[in-house]
């Protein structure tokens, strides 16, 4: 939805999660998780200079790929392995410092959509406008169980859905940058819209904000 809007207004476009999981799949790729699946906090902190991530427009699929140090990742990052890992990388604080960092940086200009669980209360607190989507966890897996299986990748769907409960637990628990509404967002539950109705609804709401300023 973030990307058709952005694709729509001719705005950029910024999938702050995609971030978080290009770490988490340089931390997989580099043994820097113990055997525990806990993340070895002090090594990664040495490699955080190693890590570039970029986006570029795909000009076959209209929507922007997600690049990790000049490598096409975008499908690898989608991965169960890096859904699994990247809830406890995305909660350490200097990760999540050099991302807010990054994201900021990209929204100077304006012009820009972003989408991520923090975005409305700690990237960009005084954004024009705010959504907080949502949809039920089992909305969710069967969207993500969809999504991987026309890539061609294994899925299932309970181990999907369990990934998913637990990464909303850990997600808006944490110290760091929880998830969670921001006062002033609006909230948008499309567990039963469809892809056209959401962007009509996503739009008019551009819409009335773009008037207003």
């Amino acid at each position: 939805m973030a990307k058709d809007l952005a694709k729509r207004i001719g705005y950029i476009y910024v999938d702050t999660g995609a971030m978080y999981r290009s770490v988490t799949l340089f931390a997989l790729r580099n043994g820097l998780f113990n055997e525990d699946e806990s993340v070895n906090i002090d090594e990664l902190e040495k490699r955080m200079d190693e890590i570039s991530i970029n986006f570029k427009f795909n000009e076959q699929t209209c929507k922007p790929d997600t690049y990790l140090n000049g490598e096409l990742v975008e499908d690898e990052i989608r991965s169960m392995e890096v859904s699994n890992h990247v809830s406890p990388i995305a909660a350490i604080p200097f990760v999540r410092t050099a991302m807010v960092a990054q994201q900021q940086k990209m929204g100077l200009e304006k012009g820009i959509v972003m989408d991520g669980r923090d975005i409305g209360t700690v990237v960009f607190p005084d954004a024009e406008l705010k959504i907080f989507v949502t949809a039920s966890a089992e909305v969710r897996a069967q969207r993500r169980f969809d999504e991987l299986k026309g890539k061609g990748m294994e899925a299932n769907y309970e181990e999907i859905l369990k990934n998913v409960q637990e990464r909303d637990y850990i997600d808006s628990h944490r110290e760091v940058s929880p998830l969670k509404q921001a006062e002033d967002a609006i909230v948008l539950d499309n567990s039963y819209m469809t892809i056209e109705e959401q962007n009509a609804w996503i739009y008019n709401q551009y819409e009335r904000v773009a008037n207003e300023q």
